[in-house]
């Protein structure tokens, strides 16, 4: 039995190696053992201590095993059952850590409706706590209330949980207006690749915001004298880095233009909650902002943020790839037109409401009923651009959707360092996806689904990419250590059973 459990543990160490890109070498110099050592953890023909364990944890950044609280969560699917009925959009995963960070700006209470109940938003909310800042969940848990303290206490920040989210890099305009130096701890979040923070920093250094990265901590100066004195070109049209320049410019006692910026939905929910705090933004939808910041906020206020693009078309996926007819209620269209337009063109069978409004009165929803259809794979190429373009985001759909289309579709993930490279994943669930380099890959269908058991990619949308192939294939598949797919999505095994799904989580060892 031991040995048994030791030929477990192997695996998923073996796995979370394989889904960080490391070598057994690599992971042998990160624990200052050999390679031959890591080599017979992996084939489970070597005891191994709890705390050998938790240091391969650490340097993988994956939960192996966990002591003292309930340990990673599996799913196990029982695929090739036919969705039916209607299901919500959640409120932006995207917008909501946007609002946490911006709720720093206000001296008042900020009430945040309908926030999505996910990992990231906890993990932000435990930094917050740790720093001075109140927090509680209100009206059965649906609400989130946000009290600032006068005073904020980096110190103490929970660096564990800053390090989980990448959205922490995001205090950074907030801060500077609150303090003269502080120290944050490096982002984290999904494993994708090189993501270098230096666009963050051309926009704040324009605040007069200096930064030295030393010893796993952004070390934070502020020159009071410096503030922008001609309009702030940002050098990638980046959404976080909108939302930061956004951010230091809300309480800049002055205006700021920003150009080059990102109109993506979770931009213009952010901007909509500044005009809710009496900061004026102008060309919200553009790619110049013109802000009118206002050196002192403190009010008390109530804001709804929109639906979430990014989930809406990871349902629609799931309708297209389990062959269902589904009515994905409350998508905010105006950030799913050029997805929907490649669907059309690759003949897919849907309808959709009259427009009407989302609960903040200015994004546009409908209600999108999808119907089995036979697709064609598109004759250009699957790209994403800025918005309006495609979303990035939602470009690792198209890779389980055009595994189900017929001929052969190339996918051009320029973004992102290597997210392209877990869509290959789809291979053990019977795809065939080609990868051309790290940014390309090339699918071919249509496919035959089948069932596998193989641990979650460390990237959000190709983990869920894989659920939704999971849910196609017939049998039971197991997909381990689904924590990624936590940290972007509400309940999503539970509200995809409640549409005829078939999901069981479950937790071992």
């Amino acid at each position: 039995m031991a040995d048994d459990y030791l030929v477990r543990i192997g695996k998923l160490i073996r796995d979370a190696r394989q889904h960080r890109g490391w070598t057994q070498s690599q992971l042998a110099e990160a624990l200052g053992t050999s390679q031959s050592a890591v080599n017979r953890i992996e084939r489970g023909n070597q005891n191994i201590s709890l705390e050998m364990i938790a240091r391969i944890g650490e340097a993988l950044d994956s939960e192996i095993v966990s002591l003292g609280y309930a340990g990673p969560m599996h799913l196990r699917v029982v695929g090739g059952r036919r969705l039916s009925g209607a299901i919500d959009v959640k409120t932006s995963k995207n917008a909501c850590v946007a609002l946490l960070c911006a709720s720093l700006l206000n001296e008042g209470r900020t009430v945040l409706r309908r926030v999505a109940r996910i990992e990231e938003v906890y993990r932000l909310l435990e930094v917050l706590g740790s720093i001075g800042v109140r927090t509680r969940w209100i009206n059965d848990g649906v609400d989130l209330e946000i009290v600032p303290s006068a005073e904020l206490n980096l110190a103490a920040i929970d660096a564990d949980a800053a390090r989980r989210t990448r959205s922490i890099i995001m205090f950074l305009g907030p801060l500077l207006h609150r303090m003269d130096h502080f120290k944050l701890p490096y982002a984290g979040g999904c494993d994708l690749g090189t993501r270098t923070i230096e666009p963050h920093m051309i926009a704040l250094r324009r605040f007069g915001l200096d930064i030295a990265a030393t010893e796993g901590q952004y070390h934070a100066r502020v020159d009071r004298a410096v503030s922008p004195d001609r309009p702030i070109v940002l050098t990638e049209r980046g959404d976080t880095v909108t939302e930061n320049a956004l951010l230091a410019a809300a309480r800049h006692d002055g205006i700021t233009v920003i150009r080059n910026a990102s109109s993506n939905y979770m931009v213009q929910d952010l901007c909509f909650f500044l005009e809710a705090l009496g900061v004026k933004v102008d060309g919200i939808g553009t790619t110049t902002l013109t802000v009118h910041g206002v050196p002192t906020i403190d009010v008390d206020v109530d804001y709804s943020p929109s639906e979430d693009p990014v989930e809406a078309m990871s349902l629609v996926a799931a309708a297209v790839v389990t062959e269902s007819e589904l009515t994905v209620r409350r998508v905010p269209i105006e950030f799913l037109e050029i997805e929907l337009a490649v669907l059309e063109e690759m003949g897919l069978d849907h309808d959709r409401t009259p427009e009407y409004f989302a609960d903040n009165g200015r994004t546009r929803l409908v209600d999108l009923t999808v119907r089995p259809s036979k697709l064609e794979a598109p004759i250009d190429k699957i790209h994403p651009m800025p918005f309006p373009g495609l979303n990035i985001d939602n470009v690792p759909f198209f890779a389980a959707i055009a595994a189900v289309a017929q001929g052969k579709t190339l996918i051009h993930d320029w973004v992102y360092d290597n997210r392209a490279i877990y869509l290959t994943d789809l291979n053990r669930l019977g795809g065939r996806l080609q990868l051309l380099d790290p940014h390309r890959v090339l699918v071919e269908g249509p496919t035959r689904w089948r069932a596998a058991e193989m641990m979650c990619p460390p990237a959000l949308r190709p983990a869920v990419v894989v659920l939704l192939a999971m849910m196609a294939a017939e049998g039971t598949s197991v997909l381990r250590n689904v924590y990624v797919i936590n940290r972007g999505y509400e309940d999503l095994a539970e509200r995809l059973n409640s549409v005829g799904a078939q999901i069981e989580t479950f937790r071992d060892i």
